[in-house]
């Protein structure tokens, strides 16, 4: 059996294909590249029970992934995150089927080692030697570490205000770090001058193609999970949106091998009140979103004011007749607060978001009785130690309690 049954790639805007033992970035016409598999041959070939009875990491999926040699795959053990039941914050909800897919306990503690593993490894079977990329903090992060395990050279741009953990991430990597003094839009800037004058690979968000094969991965457990039977419902934290593409990507190819039958799940892409070009979008029915000035939340991953796959999150939305919704910085900070009191979860506050989102969406009617309902935790809040401000009592050394502190 091949290791992967990868055919080409396409662009979903204007139906150009490339070939996948060379390098590429976007389609001559500025769009996105996407991957194509031998749908045949998978058919013919792969069954379910085959993939099912291997290791616990998403290679286990490697015929529906783009690396073509083996040995070409860097891992550090990413994938099949739990799918974790919320009994408690479902009865707080009145959402009786909650479930968390906890992207906080892959590699970098982030949903980003995903994409760094399978983009990755396919740079290095394509021959990169020194990649470059704009980064919120994570998905930088997650790329240094695993280029420095390939042997790939990288150079990261982030915000100067991004999270200080996912800097030191990047550094220790051994990477070119640069911190701007403005969004991840300005760094894309300074990365896009960058590759053109240094011939860099480009590993941008959706500028290169492999990112989304080790997103969409997320999909395809949340299937396995639950016994090839879709939810009703997938929230996502959308920012990039790679992510949601991925899992709707996934949903279908599943469908097109006939391990799942039914309609897709309705996917829901969350974002914050202070960045919601998605949401603006969807509630105007385009097909694309507008650039969101002065954006701004606490929730950093998904502070993107204008994806370049927007048209394809969007895309999903309507498809599988789902929605997008915003949530502001203080409704997810005490979602956060009450899924660690509830369910014993230290979730990061874009995750939060998405579960706040589901609070509001089972109140409007949106999400019904009886629904069975995942939300993505996209990493731990352990990585953002700045965002939980809690009054602790100080003990004097007799035992009396002194001036509380804050943490």
């Amino acid at each position: 059996m091949k290791y992967s049954y990868i055919s080409h790639l396409y662009c979903p805007k204007c139906g150009n294909t490339y070939n996948t033992s060379e390098q590429h970035q976007l389609c001559s016409c500025g769009a996105p590249l996407l991957v194509d598999y031998k749908w045949d041959q998978l058919k013919a070939e792969l069954k379910r029970e085959d993939v099912t009875a291997r290791k616990g990491d998403l290679w286990r999926y490697h015929e529906l992934l783009p690396v073509e040699e083996e040995q070409n795959v860097i891992t550090l053990g990413e994938g099949m995150t739990p799918l974790v039941s919320m009994p408690a914050l479902g009865k707080d909800m009145g959402v009786e089927h909650l479930y968390m897919k906890d992207e906080g306990l892959v590699p970098t503690g982030t949903f980003k080692a995903r994409g760094a593993a399978v983009g990755v490894s396919k740079a290095k079977e394509v021959g990169v030697t020194e990649l470059a990329m704009p980064t919120n903090g994570n998905a930088g992060a997650a790329w240094a570490l695993y280029a420095a395990r390939a042997g790939i050279a990288s150079t990261i741009v982030m915000p100067v205000d991004a999270p200080v953990i996912t800097r030191n991430e990047v550094a220790i990597a051994g990477a070119n770090l640069y911190l701007v003094d403005g969004l991840i839009s300005d760094a894309g800037k300074i990365v896009g001058k960058a590759v053109k004058e240094h011939g860099l690979y480009d590993a941008s968000t959706l500028k290169e193609p492999y990112r989304i094969e080790g997103k969409k991965t997320m999909g395809l457990e949340i299937a396995e999970q639950m016994d090839w039977e879709m939810p009703d419902v997938i929230l996502y934290p959308t920012g990039g949106g790679v992510g949601l593409i991925g899992i709707y990507k996934a949903l279908n190819e599943l469908k097109k091998l006939g391990w799942v039958e039914g309609k897709l799940p309705r996917l829901v892409a969350v974002q914050a009140t202070g960045c919601a070009p998605i949401v603006k979008a969807w509630k105007e029915n385009k097909k694309e979103s507008e650039f969101w000035p002065d954006s701004t939340t606490l929730a950093f991953g998904i502070n993107v004011p204008k994806a370049l796959g927007d048209f394809l999150v969007l895309e999903a939305l309507y498809e599988t007749e789902g929605c997008a919704i915003a949530i502001d910085d203080e409704t997810m900070l005490e979602e956060q607060q009450t899924i660690a009191r509830l369910e014993g979860a230290f979730i990061c506050p874009e995750g939060a978001a998405a579960f706040a989102a589901i609070r509001e969406l089972k109140q409007t009617g949106w999400i019904k009785e009886g629904e069975k309902v995942v939300a993505l935790n996209t990493g731990a809040g352990i990585k953002y130690p700045d965002t939980v401000e809690i009054k602790i009592p100080i003990l004097e050394k007799d035992g009396s309690i002194g001036a509380p502190n804050s943490i």
